[in-house]
């Protein structure tokens, strides 16, 4: 494979650990400073990007991380998170914020009216009670896997993975098929845009064997997750193609690593899968 250069955001700072409870750009030209859309909403747009900063990995947020995440100035993230702990969406320790149940209301909208989500769910379901193992849809976000169907098996330990869930797509299964049908321009936009960090220490994070995973996820028509995201987990993904041949979505299972190996998990689930997602194109 031709050697690809990449441009990738290296290691972040330790985080701020004290949230001064005085902020001086508090003030009016602090405000005036900050560029606005026309005819949009500034606060609006930067209390979103501060919502959508929480994830599967970023849990719990200080002013200082939700500033550098949403790109916005410390004040401004301070009074969007106050304003959401005000509304109930967030919690506030003193120090962290952590999302509550109310969120939940800002995905619902399009998980209760996506044809796609509605069409799939009972599809996830049977699947589900074929493998006897959670199944998923995801689609691609802006260099993330987003979660927005999922068929959940009743087991003790669970896989981390739920409905809305948002992981990096340059280590999960569902991302590496969502990347695969994009051309090569594009996937090292996508996996530049974010730091290539590593979950675990199995995680593949250099540039140019994500791209090469991507690539063979585009080869063998789907993708697996080997304890990536998190260990003792893993996961295994294929595409959901539309009428015109592009990928729409990714249907997934994920596993204990310590009950199905991943020779069981491409002879006994892969087909699984296939017929799945078979069954959503033909449906779309």
């Amino acid at each position: 494979m031709t050697s690809v250069k990449f441009r990738v955001n290296g290691e972040e700072g330790a985080p701020a650990s004290v949230v001064e409870s005085e902020v001086e750009a508090e003030s009016v030209a602090e405000e005036a400073s900050e560029p606005r859309a026309r005819e949009g909403m500034g606060g609006l747009a930067k209390g979103l990007a501060i919502i959508e900063a929480f994830s599967a990995t970023t849990v719990r947020m200080t002013v200082a991380e939700a500033a550098r995440l949403a790109d916005v100035t410390r004040p401004a993230a301070r009074r969007c998170l106050l304003t959401l702990v005000d509304l109930g969406y967030l919690s506030h320790d003193g120090k962290f914020f952590t999302p509550l149940p109310r969120m939940l209301r800002l995905g619902g909208a399009y998980l209760s009216t996506s044809s796609l989500a509605q069409i799939a769910q009972p599809l996830l379901a049977a699947a589900r009670d074929e493998l006897q193992e959670s199944v998923s849809l995801a689609v691609l976000d802006e260099g993330h896997s987003v979660f927005v169907g999922r068929a959940e098996a009743i087991r003790i330990v669970s896989t981390g993975a739920k409905l809305g869930g948002r992981f990096p797509a340059y280590c999960s299964a569902t991302g590496r098929v969502l990347l695969s049908h994009k051309s090569d321009g594009e996937i090292v936009r996508h996996i530049s845009a974010l730091p290539l960090r590593k979950l675990t220490s199995r995680t593949i994070s250099d540039p140019e064997d994500v791209v090469a995973a991507i690539h063979r996820a585009r080869t063998d028509g789907y993708a697996i997750s080997d304890e990536e995201l998190e260990l003792g987990m893993r996961a295994m993904a294929v595409p959901v193609r539309n009428r015109l041949g592009g990928v729409e979505a990714a249907v997934s299972v994920s596993v204990s690593s310590a009950r199905v190996s991943v020779e069981a998990m491409t002879r006994d689930f892969l087909p699984v899968l296939q017929r799945l997602a078979a069954r959503l194109e033909r449906a779309l």
